[in-house]
């Protein structure tokens, strides 16, 4: 058998990207038991450090072992009981995943949608959120199938006016746009490593409320530290999920350590890097590192002739979405992209499929060297095709951004 063995990509699509080199290194650290005083140490640090992560006080901040859907999926199946209502606005295709995870843990969803490239003003989501009266409103941040940024900051107060559950899946944003838990009083948020925090996928941080805690919590009876299986509350149901049963989870990273499953210690020690990473380096440098990335791909994209897709004024820093030129066959350029320069771009799906390219600039790749390498090549591979353009105009207007921003 060969040794693994992995062309150099750059990955300069809506994620996975490339992780960290410092985050590489830290899963490949040596194995404790699962109850052993340095790995159960470890566990609390991680806690401390992803609640400044989400700039959060939550006590019942901790990571669900799974790709950023298992975090989506531990917070909706561990609230919503059969007949709950949620509200889902949709602006993407990430929207439409949270209603079918709501829909299969027997909730009544109700959606309200805009036009792919647009996002949500708050009034419309309160509208919603008085005519439906939901128990929780579940909502995407940054959505990399629309490369759109919905803006929370007042969706929490709207929330609390009417008590209502505020949960976000902010995989895609987090870490290079801003992001607060607290202030803008959200009550669950998952995330996943992947996208701006620079790791692999495989473990999703995950905070929550109080208030939140309260109503998982209900959904439990425990009796001499012995969970009964059996016990059903008020309304009759329990948590459909054993896996993702969050207060099982959260008594397992508790000071009790009631066994619920094995850490999965490589991941662990993996996304405490991503946090270490981001914090040393400043959230807000962070931040700023994302947006300068970002304006600089922008720039470059409208100089090589080429539209950029969806409201620019929510567009993420992370992420720009292109429209494929006329006369060009989009998966055929990405796929000299990749084989011939080792970077890969992303493709649509949805009713953008065949329409946009999606390139992203986050984590390890929000880099100016790995925008102006993905724009040489980019323009190499559109002008063989025929695509009419300056020589030289997208590289040039990259590295003015950067000029401008030093000076």
């Amino acid at each position: 058998m060969k040794a693994l063995s992995l062309p150099p990509r750059l990955l300069m699509g809506p994620g996975p990207i490339n992780c960290y080199p410092r985050v590489l290194q830290a899963m490949s650290t040596q194995l404790v038991g699962q109850y052993d005083p340095v790995m159960t140490a470890y566990m609390n640090e991680v806690m401390a450090l992803y609640r400044q992560v989400f700039n959060t006080q939550n006590t019942q901040t901790l990571l669900i072992d799974g790709t950023s859907r298992a975090g989506i999926e531990a917070v909706l199946v561990s609230c919503l009981e059969p007949g709950d209502k949620v509200l889902v606005p949709i602006f993407g295709r990430f929207g439409h995943l949270l209603a079918e995870i709501a829909e299969r843990a027997d909730a009544e969803v109700h959606t309200i949608e805009v036009p792919w490239g647009e996002v949500f003003d708050p009034e419309q989501i309160e509208q919603a959120i008085r005519k439906i009266r939901p128990k929780v409103l579940a909502l995407v941040q940054g959505d990399t199938s629309t490369t759109m940024l919905q803006p929370l900051e007042h969706i929490g107060a709207i929330c609390r006016q009417y008590d209502v559950l505020f949960y976000s899946d902010a995989t895609a944003s987090i870490g290079g746009n801003p992001f607060e838990t607290d202030a803008w009083q959200l009550d669950a948020v998952s995330v996943g490593l992947q996208k701006c925090l620079g790791g692999p996928s495989g473990s999703a941080p995950v905070t929550m409320s109080d208030r939140f805690v309260d109503c998982v919590r209900q959904r439990h009876h425990v009796e001499a530290g012995i969970r009964d299986p059996h016990h059903k509350d008020a309304s009759g149901s329990r948590i459909r999920s054993n896996y993702f049963d969050l207060p099982m989870i959260m008594d397992y990273w508790g000071d009790e350590r009631l066994n619920h499953h094995t850490e999965a210690a490589s991941m662990l020690f993996c996304a405490r890097e991503c946090a270490v990473n981001l914090l040393e380096e400043g959230q807000q440098a962070v931040i700023e590192r994302h947006k300068m990335a970002g304006v600089a791909m922008l720039a470059g994209i409208q100089a090589m002739n080429l539209a950029p897709f969806g409201n620019l004024k929510h567009k993420m820093n992370n992420v720009v979405g292109v429209y494929i030129p006329m006369g060009v066959e989009g998966e055929q350029i990405r796929s000299e992209m990749l084989n011939t320069f080792n970077i890969e771009i992303g493709t649509s799906f949805g009713p953008l499929k065949g329409k946009i390219w999606r390139i992203g600039t986050m984590g390890y790749n929000a880099r100016q060297d790995a925008v102006l390498h993905t724009l040489q090549s980019l323009e190499t591979v559109l002008r063989r095709a025929g695509h009419k353009l300056s020589p030289g105009a997208g590289v040039d207007a990259a590295m003015d951004v950067y000029a401008k921003a030093i000076a």
